[in-house]
């Protein structure tokens, strides 16, 4: 049997099952699953020439508050790919800005604030987040929830520590410099900023999950900027909020952050079901830091782990990307529980054949 035929095979076996019962939701809760399930963060995005097609022309916080839009880009990698998951198409900063704070999304610079949140003064200008404040988000999630019949969606947010960066800088930034002077010059200030986004995303993520994703990811983009004392002193108490709120919510919770080995023990007692690795720590050495005294899964055998190959691998010889997908696979089984992705998201240079071989690499490989 080829690859691609199992892939085939494999994404027609998750659509006629019940996404709550799909292979991705079953290895996220440390549950016998068939095959390894796959996704690729950002595979909905600028690596495929049908999503640049119907971005054209298009800004991205319009085209994250068009549901129909919203519905086709997610849709697209699925289609392409097979993955065993699609993910929301959106971005971490449209809460906020529905919120009350004045940002766009610039093409090659990222989220750009108009007045960075630097004072109490300050604060008043983000507000608590209502379900209407993002009714397109719910209205995409629904969209999808019916065309993808039993693949699961996963929906996201950014973490507080990652959103209060970008507010606090003004955009993107290399050193995180005036949001660690908060910090530990203002600590008052920079907890009630962070309980305040806490708040919004936990919000916006119960949008999500009423609209019916089946999982939600928590993105900690900047937290490997941190020492472990400072992650446990001024993130995990808000980041613990976001996921204990979502305790009773029935879908899996997946944290994810880039530079993160020497937080990953603290990231598992977050309360997420799932923690997803980076590149840079092997799966065997993640599932044993995340699999602390409070770090157990869902079944006490330990907290599955997501990842987490090298997105620059993909632009190796086949051959070798082919022995990095075991490599990460065999890691992976140190684990109750392995989703395989990314180490983090794909670069928009990839080639998409090459993601939809390792999908077809992967079902193939790992098929109990």
């Amino acid at each position: 049997m080829s690859a691609m035929t199992t892939t085939m095979e494999g994404s027609a076996a998750h659509r006629e099952q019940p996404a709550a019962d799909s292979v991705f939701v079953r290895a996220c809760r440390g549950l016998p699953v068939p095959y390894t399930p796959v996704w690729f963060m950002r595979q909905a995005g600028r690596s495929l020439p049908e999503y640049r097609k119907v971005r054209a022309g298009i800004a991205m916080l319009e085209a994250c508050r068009r549901p129909d839009l919203v519905a086709e880009i997610t849709l697209q990698p699925v289609r392409r790919h097979g993955v065993d998951a699609a993910i929301l198409f959106s971005d971490i900063v449209v809460p906020v800005a529905a919120a009350g704070i004045d940002l766009d999304i610039e093409p090659g610079t990222g989220p750009v604030v108009a007045e960075p949140v630097r004072t109490e003064a300050d604060l008043a200008r983000l507000r608590p987040l209502t379900p209407p404040d993002v009714s397109y988000v719910d209205e995409a999630v629904r969209l999808l929830a019916g065309e993808l019949g039993g693949t699961p969606l996963i929906g996201f947010a950014g973490a507080p520590f990652t959103l209060a960066s970008y507010l606090v800088e003004g955009g993107p930034s290399r050193t995180h410099a005036k949001t660690k002077a908060m910090m530990y010059g203002q600590p008052e200030l920079w907890h009630a900023l962070c309980a305040r986004l806490a708040g919004i995303t936990l919000e916006f993520l119960r949008v999500q999950v009423a609209a019916g994703v089946s999982a939600v990811q928590l993105f900690d983009s900047w937290a490997g900027t941190l020492s472990e004392a400072d992650y446990r002193r001024f993130v995990l108490p808000h980041s613990a909020h976001v996921l204990g709120g979502l305790s009773g919510a029935g879908v899996p919770r997946i944290h994810f952050g880039v530079g993160t080995a020497q937080l990953l023990t603290a990231m598992g007692e977050a309360g997420a079901d799932v923690v997803g690795v980076d590149w840079r720590t092997p799966l065997d050495a993640a599932a044993a830091l995340v699999d602390g005294p409070s770090g157990r899964g869902p079944h006490g055998s330990g907290r599955p782990v997501q990842g987490n190959l090298d997105p620059c691998v993909l632009f190796a010889p086949w051959p070798v990307v082919e022995r990095e997908v075991r490599r990460v696979l065999a890691e992976g089984r140190a684990a109750p529980g392995h989703v395989f992705n990314l180490g983090h998201g794909v670069l928009p240079e990839t080639d998409p054949e090459v993601l939809t071989r390792v999908v077809a690499l992967v079902h193939e490989a790992s098929a109990r």
